[in-house]
C-alpha cells in the first residue's frame, strides 16, 4: 500500500468513525449508560453564561480549570446558527480532524511512518462519545501542534505548551523531552514568558482567574482512579464508606480515604522524581524523544492520578499518535497498551458505570483491567525512555552530546 492510499483510507475511515460519534452525540443514535453530553449542555453552557458575564464562575467548585478554559467554554459562540451543545460538538470535530491532518502530514517522509495516524484514528472512537463530550479533545489538538512544531521549532513548541497548559494543566508536561541546550532554552523560556503574559491577560480581564487552584487541591479519591482499586476490594469485606459526586465526579468518601488519597499524591511527586533524574542522567536526545519523554511524562501522572476521569485517555491517545510517527520510537507496546485500555475505558464509563458505582464484580474486574493496562504502559514506556536516552547512552560511551534533532535542525530553528 502507497503512502497516500493509506492516508486515504486512514481518512475514509475517520470519516466513517466521527460521523458515528456525531450521531451519537446529538442523540440521533441513542447509546446505553448515562448521557455524556449533559457536561456539555448544562454544566459548560452554564459556565459559559457566567463567563460572559465578565467573571469565572467563583462559586462553583466544579469550575477546576486554568483560566484559557474560559475560550474553550465559549468557543460555541463562534457558530451562532447553532445551538451550544451542537456548536460544541462540530468544533470538537473540527479539532479531531486537525489532529489527523496534522499526524498524516508528519507521517511522510524519511523515518516516518502513517502509524501514528492510525493511532488517532482508532483511538478516538475506542474512548466513545465522551471524545467529544469534554474539551480534552481541543487541548489535545494544541499538544499534539505544540510537539510537531517543536520538531523544527522550539519557541512555538514552548508558546503553545504554554496555552495547553493554561488550558488544562498537563500539556507543560510535553516540554521534559526537549533536547538540552538550545532547544530547551528557546521552548522553555518561550512557555516562561507566554504563561507569564496570558496569565497576567487573564487575571485583569477577569476576577476568580486563579480559583481553580483550591478546587484542585480538595479533590479526593475517584472512583475510577489506581487508588479506588483499594476501596473497591474493601467493600467486599464490608467496608463503611460510600461513594457520593463530590468536586465534579464520583468520589469514594468514608475512612482511610484522605489516606490514600495523600498517598496518590505522594506516588505523584515520586513520579516527578523519576522524570527530573531522567531529566538529568539522560545523554542521547533522538529525533522522537520529546514525543516519547512527553507520554512518558503523562503516563506517569494520569496513572497516580487521585482522578482518572473518561477523557484523559484522550491525553494519552494523542500523544502515542505523535510518538509513533516517527520509526525509531520505541512506545509501539505502550501504545498499543493505551489503545486497549481505552476500549475498556468506554466500557466502564458510560456502559458500566453502574457497575463501577457499586463496585460489583464487573466493575471491580473493568478497573483492575483498565488501571493495570495504564499501570503496565507507565512501567514500559519508563524503562524504554531509560534504557534509549539512559543506559544505551552510557553504553555506546559517548559524552553527553546535542541531539540528532538538535543537529538536523539548527539552522532552522527558532
Amino acid at each position: 500500500m502507497t503512502g497516500s492510499t493509506g492516508a486515504r483510507l486512514a481518512v475514509a475511515v475517520w470519516a466513517l468513525t466521527r460521523v458515528a460519534l456525531l450521531l451519537c452525540v446529538t442523540k440521533v443514535i441513542t447509546l446505553p449508560g448515562p448521557d455524556v453530553t449533559s457536561d456539555v449542555s448544562v454544566i459548560y453552557h452554564g459556565w459559559s453564561e457566567v463567563l460572559k458575564t465578565g467573571t469565572y464562575p467563583r462559586s462553583d467548585v466544579t469550575w477546576q480549570y486554568p483560566p484559557l478554559a474560559a475560550l474553550a467554554v465559549l468557543s460555541p459562540a463562534l457558530l451562532p446558527f447553532l445551538d451550544y451543545a451542537s456548536a460544541f460538538f462540530v468544533l470538537a470535530f473540527v479539532c479531531d480532524l486537525l489532529v489527523l491532518g496534522l499526524l498524516l502530514y508528519a507521517g511522510r517522509g524519511d523515518g516516518r511512518w502513517p502509524a501514528g495516524a492510525w493511532v488517532w484514528v482508532a483511538g478516538v472512537p475506542l474512548l466513545g462519545t465522551t471524545a467529544y463530550a469534554r474539551y480534552d479533545v481541543m487541548v489535545t489538538a494544541v499538544a499534539v501542534a505544540a510537539l510537531l512544531a517543536g520538531l523544527r521549532h522550539p519557541r512555538v513548541l514552548g508558546a503553545l505548551a504554554a496555552v495547553g497548559a493554561l488550558l488544562k494543566v498537563w500539556p507543560v508536561l510535553i516540554l521534559a523531552g526537549t533536547a538540552r541546550g538550545r532547544a530547551t532554552r528557546r521552548a522553555w523560556t518561550a512557555a516562561a514568558v507566554t504563561a507569564a503574559g496570558l496569565l497576567v491577560v487573564c487575571t485583569v480581564a477577569m476576577p476568580g482567574a486563579l480559583d481553580f487552584l483550591g478546587s484542585q487541591r480538595d479533590r479526593g479519591t475517584e472512583v475510577e482512579s489506581l487508588g479506588a482499586l483499594v476501596f473497591h476490594v474493601a467493600r467486599q469485606f464490608g467496608w463503611q464508606g460510600r461513594v457520593e459526586f463530590h468536586y465534579g465526579s464520583m468520589e469514594f468518601m468514608g475512612p482511610h480515604v484522605p489516606l490514600v488519597s495523600t498517598l496518590a499524591l505522594g506516588l505523584s511527586v515520586l513520579a516527578f522524581g523519576w522524570l527530573l533524574l531522567w531529566r538529568l542522567r539522560a545523554r542521547e536526545f533522538g529525533v522522537s524523544t520529546p514525543a516519547d519523554a512527553a507520554f512518558a511524562a503523562v503516563l506517569l501522572f494520569t496513572t497516580t492520578s487521585r482522578v482518572i476521569s473518561p477523557q484523559y485517555m484522550l491525553w494519552l491517545v494523542g500523544l502515542a499518535a505523535v510518538c509513533l510517527v516517527f520509526r525509531d520510537s520505541r512506545m509501539v507496546l505502550p501504545a498499543g497498551l493505551v489503545l486497549v485500555a481505552t476500549g475498556v475505558t468506554q466500557w466502564e464509563f458510560p456502559l458500566g458505570f453502574m457497575h463501577v458505582v457499586t463496585s460489583d464484580a464487573t466493575g471491580v474486574t473493568l478497573m483492575f483491567l483498565r488501571n493495570g493496562l495504564l499501570v503496565a504502559a507507565t512501567l514500559i514506556a519508563c524503562r524504554r525512555l531509560w534504557r534509549q536516552t539512559v543506559t544505551g547512552a552510557a553504553r555506546e560511551g559517548g559524552p553527553a552530546t546535542r541531539s540528532g534533532l538538535d543537529r538536523a535542525t539548527e539552522p532552522v530553528a527558532s
